[in-house]
């Protein structure tokens, strides 16, 4: 299964709609994941033109993120691989601020990532898809694939061309690859 990852898309703010990019990217995806800060349906709809989309949300939905169809956490099922999406990853030891290198460099030694991911999302997951930091990042903890697609629109806080990640399953692997839009 091929599946599509993006993240704080911020439509209108960031553009009327998603990159045109962002079709190539996801050429010949099975599903997107959307991770966040959608903000408007529309923003949805239109990438439903290319495939099926799940979407969560932030903790914030209601004062100005209007799809109503999101959850604040999600918890998929694929190809034998269990999925976490939530917007912000909040881990105690580290708030939100899951950086590339974060968990490697400040998660503490004596607590189990496993563990805390399991309070997040009500049982074990060993893939963890999140946004909110606009940064992309592929690492994997404890077994753990986590992966944040970035920003197709909104890097630094500046409106260009970001990233998008694509995940490959198959019942015995899992791979994701972050996509430069501007590469396109």
């Amino acid at each position: 299964m091929k599946i599509g990852v993006i993240s704080d898309t911020h439509i209108p703010s960031a553009g009327p709609e998603p990159p045109p990019q962002v079709v190539q990217a996801f050429e010949g995806v099975d599903l997107i994941l959307h991770a966040g800060h959608a903000y408007i349906p529309s923003c949805l709809e239109w990438l439903e033109r290319i495939a099926p989309v799940r979407s969560t949300e932030s903790w914030l939905e209601g004062s100005g993120e209007t799809p109503t169809r999101n959850s604040g956490v999600l918890v998929l099922e694929f190809d034998g691989h269990t999925i976490g999406m939530a917007h912000e990853l909040i881990l105690r030891s580290l708030g939100d601020d899951v950086l590339p290198g974060a968990i490697a460099r400040s998660f503490p030694a004596g607590e189990s990532l496993s563990a805390a991911l399991q309070a997040i999302f009500g049982k074990p997951v060993d893939i963890v898809v999140f946004g909110y930091t606009h940064e992309a990042m592929v690492e994997t903890h404890e077994g753990i694939l986590l992966v944040n697609p970035g920003s197709p629109s909104l890097v630094g806080q500046q409106v260009r061309l970001g990233t998008v990640a694509v995940l490959d399953l198959a019942a015995d692997s899992r791979q994701a690859n972050i996509i430069d839009l501007s590469a396109l």
